[in-house]
């Protein structure tokens, strides 16, 4: 898929559905005297390595050459100060209850006008690597950003020869390209904590005194998502790969919040005799009627806390972003990972990250894994109801991460649900609910819960989880009934098995459930209806609820 091309050649009218205020606010500040293009990875490397911000290391980059970089260029890192995560609080999407249109769109001419006489730089990017979908991504940031203006097209495919051909020859639909402007340096007595403005109908979106480089990278997919949405695909926040098996393949996706273990399940090296192959860790889309998974990014946006300077993932490091420095044996500057700098250190790693790495798989998903931090649950769990398999979904509850800029005071520890562990969505919830409950009522696609957290006060390590999925993969896994839960089941494993004869333990269960139903019926009963779902998802929470033994 593509956005129409030449929208703008189109004959403007005010009642024309591709442009709005704030389309025309943030397309206008890409075409300043102040604005200089960049049309190539050697031109934003260079910036980026002279930016008195970065620290040029003496690593190297992996096949650079190959990635469009020169072939001497070095790892580079930039550091920001005291958020070092994302920032949910800082969103705004126009057309949502509660915005007020004007409000912001006098805010942003505003932020427009002072930053006018600020030099900026300006790239193009595609996001989607399949022809089936492509949609043409704008970006404007500040001089004093290079690093991260770098990095951002290095996760995103920038436009070239090779994907501008691909590009035309992409299906296309009726919508805008996407443009994202950004000023780090734009401050607000009434936001403190940065803003960031979504017109999803228009496809644009300003990110106002935010740093991190993860607002880039998701504001942008923010968009994106929406506009797949409106074409007919799933927009999905996971990670998905595919098993070559001897007789079959088996394609699964990983759903969950950032350090909920998607990264690990999706990219890790497996003892399984079949090929692996990875579609993408963190964002693709499923459509509808086909079944067809498309990455939208290239590269990986990784947390390095699990990587020791001598773990093999070093190598695949192109960016690094909130991460130490220091000098080795040889006088050499080199990386301090493992959050030892800070929480939730990044880097940007390339595509040969994964070998085996494809950007659209044909086959329809045979399993979805929603990844949960609950410990009312066992390792693994089968959901055999299309519906209930959904309502899971829509009710993942996990644990916030360092990934994250949380209030203080929040309690990291606690569960929350976000629904499809996609924080990002910029439409009503009902929309993804129909969507999953479709994919599941086909009949091709099983559902399962992962929890990564804890189960019995023992810790659930990668190699359980990764274990479990295994047996799915290879047809040993024998699912026995989930204690009286209908519709559940669970595969046996010592040291995780369930006390279902443990009255405190049946409590935990309900407890979990009943959370899981009240944050559907507070969700429901909210004025504005915007993110309301069917009455079938409290009933069937409600009757599974009802088969527990009485407290």
């Amino acid at each position: 898929m593509s956005t129409i091309k030449n929208h703008a050649r189109q004959t403007i009218k005010k009642s024309n559905p591709l442009f709005s205020s704030f389309k025309s606010l943030i397309e206008t500040a890409f075409y300043g005297n102040q604005v200089t293009p960049v049309d190539t990875l050697t031109q934003a490397y260079t910036l980026a390595a002279k930016c008195p911000k970065t620290i040029v290391t003496d690593l190297p980059v992996y096949q650079a050459e190959m990635l469009g970089l020169p072939k001497e260029a070095k790892v580079l890192v930039s550091n920001d100060g005291e958020i070092v995560g994302r920032t949910s609080a800082a969103r705004r999407i126009i057309g949502e209850p509660g915005i007020d249109e004007k409000y912001y769109e006098d805010l942003l001419r505003e932020a427009l006008y002072h930053s006018s006489t600020r030099d900026f730089y300006r790239g193009d990017a595609i996001v989607g690597l399949s022809e089936d979908f492509m949609v043409e991504a704008h970006l404007l940031l500040p001089a004093g950003f290079e690093a991260n203006f770098y990095s951002y097209f290095l996760n995103f495919q920038i436009m070239n020869d090779h994907f501008r051909k691909r590009y035309q020859d992409s299906d296309t639909y009726h919508e805008n390209d996407i443009y994202l402007y950004a000023d780090p340096y734009w401050q607000h007595p009434d936001f403190p904590n940065g803003l960031a403005i979504f017109d999803p109908r228009q496809n644009v979106g300003a990110i106002l005194g935010l740093r991190y480089l993860g607002e880039l990278k998701k504001g942008t997919l923010t968009l994106a998502w929406a506009t797949a949405h409106r074409n007919g695909y799933i927009a999905c926040h996971g990670g998905l790969k595919q098993y070559q098996l001897p007789d079959k393949k088996y394609t699964m996706a990983a759903f969950g919040l950032s350090g909920s273990g998607k990264s690990t399940i999706t990219l890790a090296e497996h003892g399984h005799s079949s090929k692996v192959t990875v579609l993408h860790d963190d964002a693709f889309i499923i459509h509808d009627e086909t079944g067809a998974t498309t990455a939208l990014e290239p590269a990986y946006f990784d947390k390095t806390q699990d990587y020791p300077m001598d773990s093999q993932n070093i190598q695949y490091i192109v960016t690094c972003q909130n991460v130490g420095v220091t000098l080795d044996e040889n006088n050499l500057r080199v990386l301090v990972t493992e959050d030892i700098r800070n929480n939730n250190g990044r880097a940007v790693k390339s595509q040969f990250a994964t070998p085996n790495r494809v950007n659209h798989i044909e086959e329809r998903l045979d399993g979805v894994y929603w990844i949960m931090k609950d410990s009312s649950l066992p390792p693994i769990i089968r959901v055999d109801d299309p519906i209930l398999a959904a309502v899971f979904g829509v009710t993942l509850a996990t644990k916030r991460s360092t990934a994250e800029n949380v209030p203080g005071g929040v309690d990291l520890t606690s569960l929350v649900i976000e629904p499809f562990a996609n924080p990002f969505r910029c439409y009503p919830l009902i929309e993804d609910y129909q969507k999953f409950r479709n994919l599941f009522s086909q009949g091709k696609t099983a559902c399962y819960i992962l929890n990564t957290g804890y189960f019995n006060g023992k810790k659930v390590r990668p190699a359980d989880t990764l274990g479990v999925i295994e047996q799915v993969v290879d047809e040993s896994a024998n699912f026995v009934s989930f204690g009286p839960l209908t519709g559940l089941s669970y595969l046996p494993i010592e040291a995780f098995t369930p006390r279902f004869n443990d009255e405190n333990y049946l409590n935990q269960i309900r407890h979990s459930l009943q959370n899981r139903l009240n944050f559907i019926r507070t969700t429901n009963e909210k004025n504005d209806g915007y993110n309301a779902l069917p009455d079938e998802t409290i009933t069937h929470l409600e009757q599974l609820i009802q088969c527990l033994p009485d407290e």
